[in-house]
């Protein structure tokens, strides 16, 4: 089975829409379905001043804030250059020493390693420090596009995509020194729990319970632009439940225990994803549990009516 996701977004609201191509015995075939689907929105109180009609004063600040970007690059082109530094010194330490040039190539490589560990560890922990000393926690709040807290916000996901994930962290995905690497920016991880993306945008608002699985290519969007405004809302993963590939939950979002969200499937906002249940399309789309095909403890599944609730008012 292929998903194809269609995604309309304005100022004003927000619809998505699906493109499903099933299987049948003769072959494949396409069901299309163009109908725009609401997705829920709460109404928010902004100030023109900090959304649309931005003083000089806040302008200039952004632009401050923006130039701060390049020094996520400048810190990580230090650690690349502080590691060349001492890997050459090693070599010529054990060249100079008497040894063959074979042999201080041979010792300089075993110290490759650690040295490459260690330069990629401190990459890593370098966005947590800046995560803590910038932001703090994250908490359930609506910012305005222009305030301190979202380029502050914006600047932390520089520090994480350009220090940590081009190293060490993406050769961690699905282990857990990746779980303990997310534990300490806040994310509240379980046990035994396989996570295979860095997409989880305000940490602390993420909660992946014992056994949960979240495939490579997700996002678990804790946070939305609405007229300017972003507002942030917890996103709950609960026992053994599964996100699947290229799939988007959003915030305020539940998914039950051992319920299952098919690849390039969408979570909307303030759905509640009843246990032990499959769900797939953009939006999720209730699939009986014996025709949805997904991998399953059929041991611990029980039926359940499909209805899917949602607390946006």
């Amino acid at each position: 089975m292929t998903v194809r996701r269609l995604w309309w977004r304005k100022e004003s609201c927000s619809v998505s829409g699906q493109f499903i191509a099933e299987s049948t015995a003769g072959g494949y075939t396409t069901q299309k379905d163009l109908t725009p689907h609401q997705i829920p929105r709460r109404v928010v109180d902004s100030d023109q001043s900090t959304t649309y009609t931005p003083s000089q004063r806040l302008r200039v600040l952004r632009v401050l804030v923006e130039c701060c970007r390049i020094i996520p690059n400048i810190l990580s082109n230090w650690i690349d250059v502080a590691t060349v530094w001492f890997l050459t010194t090693c070599y010529m330490y054990f060249w100079l020493g008497g040894e063959t040039r074979l042999a201080a190539l041979g010792w300089t490589t075993l110290i490759g390693w650690p040295t490459l560990i260690v330069a990629g560890t401190i990459a890593a922990l370098i966005p947590v420090a800046a995560k803590w000393l910038l932001i703090g926690r994250f908490r359930t709040q609506d910012k305005p596009l222009f305030s301190s807290f979202v380029w502050r916000g914006e600047l932390v996901d520089v520090f994480v995509e350009s220090l940590a994930i081009p190293g060490i962290v993406r050769m961690s995905l699905g282990t857990p020194m990746f779980n303990l690497w997310h534990r300490l920016f806040g994310v509240r991880i379980g046990n035994n729990v396989w996570c295979e993306t860095w997409w989880l945008p305000e940490f602390d608002l993420v909660t992946l319970e014992n056994g949960s699985s979240v495939n490579r290519g997700t996002v678990v969007q804790t946070h939305l632009f609405q007229d300017r405004v972003m507002s942030m809302e917890p996103v709950d993963i609960h026992d053994s439940a599964t996100l699947g590939p290229n799939s988007f939950a959003l915030p305020g979002s539940t998914i039950g225990q051992r319920a299952t969200i098919g690849p390039g499937s969408l979570v909307q906002r303030h759905e509640v994803v009843p246990a032990d249940t499959c769900w797939q399309g953009n939006p999720a789309q209730y699939i009986p549990v014996e025709a949805a095909g997904f991998p399953r403890d059929t041991a611990t599944s029980t039926l359940n009516d499909g209805t899917l609730k949602t607390g946006i008012q």
